[in-house]
């Protein structure tokens, strides 16, 4: 079990980041807002989860612990794989899930991409008593919204744009993430937002 690497951030890409350590780059899968908080050429410390399949071994990367167990936790439930336990921390913090879970919010779970009604009802049973409790204070209104542009310009600035391109790109999948019902998905407007720069180029 590899429970962390740490070292300088060799390269940054929308799902990934690639850690050097001991002479090594390690790829690591990370959320957009694990990424956001990296810079190339700056160290890092990422806690990991590795992923033994019979065809790949895959890492994934969190900002921190509680992130990486929640990861963990949430794979226990029937149907839910690495992926889509990572789609669900990209949408929500690992406090918003609890509070999905204690509350029984299927609202909250059906706006992660790959979860419908019944897959949400499904995971409620499931996780329920699993996640435990929050352990921050109640957020109120949903925990991404107000921070989604931050969040996106940071990741794109992250990746190596100039910050007149991050602003460029914020500003053009706006309209997008205004129009999403409930909290604006990071993950998919940052698809969008590197759509719109490899236009530009």
């Amino acid at each position: 079990m590899i429970a962390f690497v740490s070292g300088p951030v060799a390269a940054l890409a929308p799902d990934s980041a690639v850690v050097e350590v001991g002479g090594i780059g390690i790829a690591v899968q990370c959320t957009p807002n694990t990424l956001s908080g990296l810079r190339t050429g700056q160290q890092a410390k990422l806690a990991t989860s590795l992923v033994v399949r019979e065809d790949s071994l895959t890492l994934y990367g969190f900002a921190d612990d509680d992130e990486r167990q929640v990861f963990e936790l949430l794979q226990t439930a029937s149907g839910v794989g690495p992926r889509l336990a990572q789609s669900m921390l990209a949408v929500h913090t690992p406090d918003a899930l609890r509070r999905a879970v204690a509350t029984g919010d299927e609202k909250a779970l059906t706006a992660v991409p790959g979860i419908g009604k019944k897959g949400a009802q499904k995971l409620l049973l499931d996780l329920k008593d699993r996640l435990g409790e929050p352990v921050g204070a109640p957020v109120i209104g949903a925990p991404v919204t107000s921070g989604w542009r931050d969040q996106l310009h940071a990741a794109l600035i992250g990746l190596g744009y100039a910050t007149r391109e991050a602003d460029e790109a914020v500003a053009a999948v706006a309209p997008q993430a205004e129009a999403a019902a409930g909290t604006p998905q990071v993950g998919a407007l940052l698809k969008a937002a590197l759509r719109t720069l490899n236009r530009a180029h």
